[in-house]
């Protein structure tokens, strides 16, 4: 059928430039591919946009807003691009917004404890540039060097501190955005407690780019901690019995800024990647962090680590080991990728601490019964696992993965747990919204979504199906 268009290209990026007075508007095929298309992009769900516009103010935000409704274009907003899950590759026909050059860190109060940033600032800037104040921002992404606050905030971004510091809403003070209708508002604000209207704060943190352009973050710092920190491991026979370790060290008192899980297979590609010697064969690494310790501490969590029969307990205050060994742990998905296989589906639940001992072992089930690789290790601490399902031959996810994917699902939230701890939902995932959330919430979402996006121009088809 012959479909008469109304305006042609040329007229749509001619009005889409005259509107972008600050930054940069590209319709070239090299940056429209790498801009579409991220390592993580499923083919047939991602598309070539028309065009990648590289905002510079809050001015240009709201021009590409107004070509979006009066083409009826869709908008994917982008920052570092660095999500996982299909929630900032393009869409046909899409303009992609980006806010990476919306780079400044506008204010950092030592008084009040608190930043202002723009989006496209990186996470790690932002705490290096806090630490020169004697503060520190708290959210560490295992992508913090190269993902934005942005972007954190717009996933809800989680990290290895997050069993301390809490995820990025956690750390989120007030944000102002660029409505879909280009209205501008101003939510939150900066003070600790906040208990005026309804908390739309929260409701932007996480919305994946779907109910407004985020460009400008007022986020908590912290002061840096007195004391030496002190970085170490142990190892168990079973990731169930870390697992059971890391709930006593919950329930004892002690309060850790780490505590990451390794299986075994995972460990000792991790140590070929670093050219590092940490795996012990047939044994799960626990990782930990106490950011303050006294010698008490340090005991009380050998004793736990030892009568849930882990064995080798070594720490270290020296800086560069410690360096060292959380490096290692952040390398998990890069060294499957890099040594095992670029075929790989990197997944991304959270249970309940209670539960963490029987989803691992649980993992260790299906890839005895579906004869199946799969690389574990996550978060233990807040109960966040990553395991990463791989595969050799062609590209396409094998029906076998696909069916440990759904029975993994499915026994996360039998388990009281959910199946995006801190990924975001994006389009790998947006299909299980009435699983997890039931149909009355799965309605709700819609209807929010609508109330601020009626003519469905921002990020379609990510966050709700």
């Amino acid at each position: 059928m012959t479909v008469l268009a109304a305006y042609s290209d040329q007229e749509i990026n001619d009005y889409l430039r005259q509107q972008v007075r600050d930054g940069t508007v590209e319709t070239d095929s090299e940056t429209l591919q790498r801009q579409s298309f991220s390592a993580e992009t499923v083919v047939k769900d991602s598309a070539l946009a028309r065009a990648f516009v590289s905002v510079k103010s809050v001015a240009d935000i709201q021009g590409v807003l107004r070509t979006a409704r009066r083409f009826h274009l869709p908008v994917v907003p982008q920052s570092a691009f660095t999500n996982t899950v299909i929630s900032a590759d393009g869409i046909a026909g899409a303009i992609i917004l980006s806010t990476r050059e919306m780079d400044q860190i506008l204010e950092i109060d030592q008084a009040d404890l608190l930043a202002v940033v723009q989006p496209g600032v990186i996470n790690n800037d932002l705490d290096q540039a806090a630490r020169k104040q004697g503060l520190f921002y708290g959210p560490d992404p295992g992508s913090r060097l190269i993902s934005s606050v942005g972007g954190n905030a717009a996933t809800n971004a989680g990290g290895m501190s997050t069993v301390r510091f809490g995820a990025t809403k956690d750390n989120v003070l007030g944000l102002k955005v660029v409505l879909a209708d280009g209205r501008l508002v101003k939510v939150g604000g900066r003070t600790l407690k906040q208990a005026f209207g309804y908390d739309l704060t929260q409701l932007f943190v996480g919305s994946e780019g779907t109910l407004g352009i985020i460009y400008e973050i007022t986020v908590k710092l912290l002061p840096i901690p007195l004391g030496t920190p002190t970085v170490g491991r142990a190892f168990f026979p079973s990731l169930g019995e870390l697992a059971a370790a890391v709930q006593a060290i919950r329930l004892s008192g002690l309060y850790p800024t780490t505590l990451e899980a390794v299986d075994a297979e995972t460990m000792t590609v991790i140590d070929q990647y670093e050219h590092t010697h940490y795996a012990q064969p047939g044994e799960s690494m626990l990782v930990f962090r106490l950011d303050n310790s006294h010698p008490e501490e340090q005991a009380l969590l050998e004793k736990i680590v030892t009568q849930h029969h882990g064995h080798n307990f070594q720490q270290s205050t020296d800086p560069q080991e410690q360096a060292a060994l959380m490096q290692a742990r952040r390398d998990l998905l890069p060294a499957v990728v890099a040594l095992v296989g670029k075929n790989h589906l990197s997944e991304d639940m959270a249970v309940p601490i209670s539960q963490l001992a029987t989803l691992m072992d649980y993992l260790q089930t299906l890839e005895r019964e579906l004869n199946i690789t799969i690389y574990k290790g996550g978060h233990a601490g807040d109960g966040n696992i990553h395991p990463i399902f791989v595969w050799s031959g062609s590209a396409e996810v094998p029906e076998v993965v696909l069916e440990a994917l759904r029975r993994t699902f499915r026994k996360t939230l039998e388990l009281g747990g959910t199946i995006s701890g801190e990924h975001a939902v994006g389009m790998l995932k947006n299909q299980w919204n009435n699983a997890e959330l039931g149909e009355t919430v799965d309605e709700l979402q819609h209807q929010i979504k609508h109330l601020f996006d009626p003519m469905g121009i921002l990020n379609p088809q990510r966050k709700i199906d």
